[in-house]
């Protein structure tokens, strides 16, 4: 899954395996730039997103695995960020507060190398979590970043069942090398999926499914992610959203 993935903020099966003909769009179709502004419109009304201070309680379900509990606060204006989680009996927490890191292992903050290791208790997994949080539940409203290259050309298809507008995005080098689709629904503008590649040619990457909604605040969050391999249609697990809350509620 993609919680493995680098750092930085990035960030179909192939078009022809997983979706329809596309439709082409008449001339009275908003533009790219406008359905991404109707889909912000819907998730954050207010774009209260890069001002956002709560808590997240994620549970990642794996086949073959157990699942793991991640317990999230982010404070964006005050650069803070902590992640506790909790997965066969054993949690770690790795924070960062404006840029000072700080690790624990079964709630000590002394532990060895070889816990750091086999943990992967690093300042750089830290950096590596927050922004993976704060990227893919942060979208759509992410995807006004510096760094993001918005595609003019939309298109409508059939994704999984949905028909969908999609927008493609991709990263200047500094930012992100992946390809990425977006999906939404073209009436509410709603984030329905989403998309990566590494290498488009090869199919790899992965998408994820989204299902269902939970608010903080104004601010709507799919609550569920199915993860998905693009070559394979291989299902790699679940991200369920239980709990989203403001730190002022």
């Amino acid at each position: 899954m993609i919680s493995e993935w680098v750092a930085k903020p990035l960030l179909l099966l192939a078009f022809t395996q997983l979706l329809s003909p596309a439709t082409p769009l008449s001339a009275q179709t908003p533009t790219a730039a406008e359905i991404l502004e109707r889909s912000i419109d819907y998730h954050d009304p207010e774009r209260l997103w890069g001002r956002f201070k709560g808590t997240l309680t994620v549970v990642a379900e794996y086949p073959e695995r157990q699942p793991r509990v991640s317990t999230i606060a982010m404070d964006q204006p005050g650069d803070t960020f902590r992640i506790i989680m909790v997965q066969d009996g054993v949690e770690k927490a790795l924070s960062l507060q404006q840029g000072v890191c700080s690790l624990s292992f079964q709630g000590s903050e002394t532990f060895s190398a070889a816990i750091a290791e086999k943990e992967r208790l690093t300042c750089e997994r830290a950096q590596m979590w927050r922004d993976y949080y704060s990227y893919l539940y942060g979208l759509p409203m992410k995807l006004q970043d510096p760094g993001t290259i918005l595609s003019p050309v939309v298109q409508e298809v059939d994704f999984h069942g949905k028909r969908a507008l999609v927008l493609e995005v991709r990263y200047d080098p500094e930012t992100g090398s992946d390809l990425w689709y977006f999906y939404l629904d073209p009436e509410t503008y709603a984030l329905q999926a989403y998309q990566f590649y590494h290498d488009k040619a090869a199919n790899d990457g992965e998408y994820i499914l989204l299902e269902g909604e939970i608010q903080a605040g104004t601010i709507r969050i799919p609550q569920n992610r199915s993860w998905f391999t693009n070559r394979e249609g291989r299902f790699l697990g679940k991200d369920l959203l239980r709990k989203a809350t403001l730190m002022d509620e």
